[in-house]
């Protein structure tokens, strides 16, 4: 049984890998076995990630993308193929919210949500993508949520609109690798506890709405992620693609 879940010889990029649950799947990927390039904006934001991963008995590497920029994500992937002769995995967890009222959303400020978790997204798929059809094997892992299928009322009108197209994109990708053996699938949280959800929970009124929505009373953690994402990279999800997980305490049921 510990064999599906092995992924020693694995080569995996975490998109977002400095922190929250890009460092947390980037760390579990390396417990598992997996050498693990984490990248992001910020190169002093990546080195704790980097040191983690290595005092682990991994090989690891920072590399600085801005994932909008589809220069600068080709130029990534060249980078890593200079170091590792492949990449196996491709972890999208990069991502950004900002909450505003649909009817005053600036609209310079809902695109640059879109950018970053659907484009984004979309570019880091097709580059690291076109190295696995060349390998004819490959998982690649999306980070969504819930809100992608599920609507909130609490100014997300460009948060969910842009994960509704990161699943999406999720099922179409992996109709069209398939037949190369290039896995797709996204993982589906609830909301997180990060850096990036903490200024919203601070709001007493918005976190019990959250709170009281999630069946088994608890916000998810990053390493709630984890097990989920080692399974989408594994040989236990071997015959699984297009799917999306969801991990939400129970949000989805009602």
């Amino acid at each position: 049984m510990n064999n599906l879940f092995d992924l020693s010889g694995k080569v995996a990029l975490v998109v977002g890998g400095h922190g929250g649950i890009g460092k947390a799947i980037a760390l579990g990927l390396a417990d598992a076995g997996a050498d693990v390039i984490v990248s992001s904006r910020n190169l002093e934001a990546l080195k704790g990630a980097v040191k983690d991963i290595e005092a682990k008995g991994r090989k690891s590497l920072a590399v600085t993308a801005d994932i909008v920029d589809e220069k600068q994500v080709n130029e990534m992937v060249t980078k890593i193929l200079k170091v590792f002769p492949r990449i196996d995995i491709l972890v999208n967890a990069a991502g950004l919210a900002i909450r505003k009222p649909a009817d005053s959303f600036p609209i310079d400020e809902w695109q640059k949500v879109m950018d970053i978790n659907t484009r984004g997204t979309f570019l880091c798929c097709q580059a690291v993508g076109r190295v696995m059809l060349q390998q004819k094997s490959g998982r690649i892992i999306n980070v969504s949520s819930v809100r992608g299928r599920y609507g909130l009322p609490a100014n997300y009108a460009a948060y969910c609109a842009s994960k509704g197209a990161v699943d999406s994109l999720t099922r179409t990708l992996a109709c069209e690798w398939a037949k190369s053996n290039v896995l797709v699938n996204a993982v589906a949280p609830t909301i997180v506890e990060t850096d990036l959800t903490k200024s919203a929970l601070a709001d007493p009124a918005y976190a019990k709405q959250m709170k009281d929505r999630i069946p088994m009373g608890k916000w998810a953690l990053p390493e709630d992620i984890v097990g989920p994402a080692i399974f989408f990279a594994s040989d236990a999800s071997s015959f699984v693609t297009g799917q999306i997980l969801y991990i939400d305490g129970g949000v989805t049921t009602w």
